[in-house]
């Protein structure tokens, strides 16, 4: 009987010396907090930081089999008990997962369980910089228990759940979000990132925000240049075409320290209903003012995002430049001398139409009037005229109301078209060289009274007739 116990022995010593070389996908579950796991995240955004929290312990596994067995992570164990739609907590504490249950939402409510109570994270890394010629980085979680892990970050959109196996691979979508900025171009209704305009023209503007799924703290900041004027209750916020309910969002437009003419902030309620690409559009109107620049200076309004934990991230400006022009107009003789004491008004017609008001800023300098402002007629010194605020799509009409002294005014209207030749006119030594809106003005010759010269000879006949009979009869008298 002894010599098949030793037989039977040597078979099994056999048969467990082979099982320890065959590969095995099982794991025990003593080994579930040896430290042996890692998660590596492929195109990390450079300088944002990462944190893994382990939601669940991973007891054992089998991935041939598909099989996994969980139970909750102490300091997420009361909170998963609440999660009923997503997770099913049996007697012994085994965590399994609930068909159909929506792992976004999901994973947005366990970052916000975890923001809330301050749990600490497995693991926190910031993204190196990336490589020369490359445009994302590496993110590596060493040393960590197995398990179930759910990581965030700070660009401000979620990143991954996963489990550990002991190695797993996520991918960082770069969900960030993105503006765009327009202002529309009233000669023919298209959006682009320019417009030309009056001093006086109401502009529209819009910003659209591609939205993320898991959005952060979202702000739009916008900055008008000194030349535009917001107009505050024009400011709209729709998605797909409708209002965005007013309790999503706060205006807020006056004690802002940035510098900014207007901030938006959306709820983050709302921004945890985004599951997808969302367009958040941003309409609203401004005024060209008077304190508009001229041709080729803009004037901007610009738009940026802030997202992301504490608000420590933010997308590039965008800009939009709204042009408007000024005109000066040379009057002169017929030798190109620049004459002094003509009046002009502007309309928007070659005859009848509307009269353009006009306002002085200084001598022979004037602009288009805003909106209840009186307009002057606008007149020369030394035989110059600088008129602001010109819409380079729009075609005006000159009227001379008063010629200088002693010079025929005109018979019509001088067309003006805004053009780089009509911009800058170059006057020296009080003659016109070129440039500008040249205006000439004819002087005739004096014209002959009436009666003609032989009236005046038979006045002064008859009174020498009358002075010589005089000196007669008294000469007469004297002998």
């Amino acid at each position: 009987m002894r010599k098949p116990n030793k037989l039977v022995a040597l078979i099994f010593a056999i048969l467990a010396s082979i099982a320890m070389l065959l590969p095995t996908s099982a794991y025990a579950a003593s080994g579930a907090n040896d430290n042996s796991g890692s998660i590596t995240i492929n195109d990390a955004e450079p300088g944002h930081t990462y944190n893994a929290y382990q939601v669940l312990v991973l007891e054992s596994y089998d991935t041939d089999a598909k099989a996994y067995s969980y139970k909750a992570n102490a300091k997420w164990a009361d909170w998963l008990k609440t999660q009923t739609q997503y997770v099913a907590i049996d007697a012994q504490g085994y965590v399994t997962w609930v068909d159909g249950a929506d792992v976004a939402t999901f994973a947005k409510a366990a970052i916000a369980y975890a923001e809330a109570n301050n749990i600490t994270a497995a693991g926190t890394q910031t993204a190196p910089a990336a490589s020369e010629g490359q445009q994302y980085s590496t993110v590596t979680f060493q040393n960590l228990n197995l398990g179930y892990y759910l990581v965030n970050t700070t660009v401000g959109t979620l990143c991954s759940l996963n489990t550990t196996t002991p190695d797993v691979v996520m991918e960082e979508k770069n969900d960030l979000p993105t503006i765009k900025k327009e202002v529309k171009e009233d000669s023919d209704n298209s959006w682009g990132d320019e417009n030309s305009a009056e001093i006086g023209d109401t502009g529209e503007f819009k910003t659209t925000i591609t939205a993320k799924a898991g959005a952060e703290s979202y702000v739009l900041h916008d900055v008008m240049s000194k030349g535009l004027t917001l107009n505050a209750g024009s400011i709209k916020v729709q998605v797909g075409g409708s209002d965005l309910a007013a309790a999503n969002y706060t205006i807020k437009t006056t004690g802002l320290v940035d510098g900014c003419d207007f901030e938006i902030e959306f709820a983050q309620g709302y921004l945890d209903t985004i599951a997808g690409d969302t367009g958040i559009v941003v309409t609203y109107t401004a005024v060209v003012n008077e304190d508009a620049e001229v041709f080729k200076v803009p004037n901007t309004n610009k738009t940026k995002l802030t997202f992301g934990e504490n608000h420590r991230d933010e997308t590039t400006w965008d800009e939009t430049e709204t042009y408007t022009y000024k005109v000066d107009v040379v009057k002169t003789d017929g030798s190109n001398k620049v004459l002094d004491g003509a009046e002009f008004k502007l309309y928007d017609a070659k005859t009848g139409g509307n009269e353009i008001p006009l306002v002085k800023v200084s001598d022979g300098v004037y602009r288009f009037a805003k909106d209840g402002e009186t307009g002057v007629a606008a007149t020369t010194k030394n035989g110059q005229l600088e008129i602001k605020g010109f819409d380079a799509n729009t075609t005006y009409w000159l009227e001379e109301t008063k010629a200088p002294e002693g010079y025929n005014k005109l018979a019509g209207r001088v067309e003006i078209a805004v053009k780089n030749a009509n911009i800058d006119a170059t006057v020296s030594g009080g003659i016109w060289q070129s440039g500008g809106v040249h205006i000439v003005n004819n002087t005739g010759t004096e014209l002959p009274s009436t009666g003609g010269i032989g009236t005046a000879i038979f006045y002064a006949l008859g009174g020498a007739l009358v002075l010589g009979a005089i000196v007669f009869l008294s000469r007469k008298r004297v002998k």
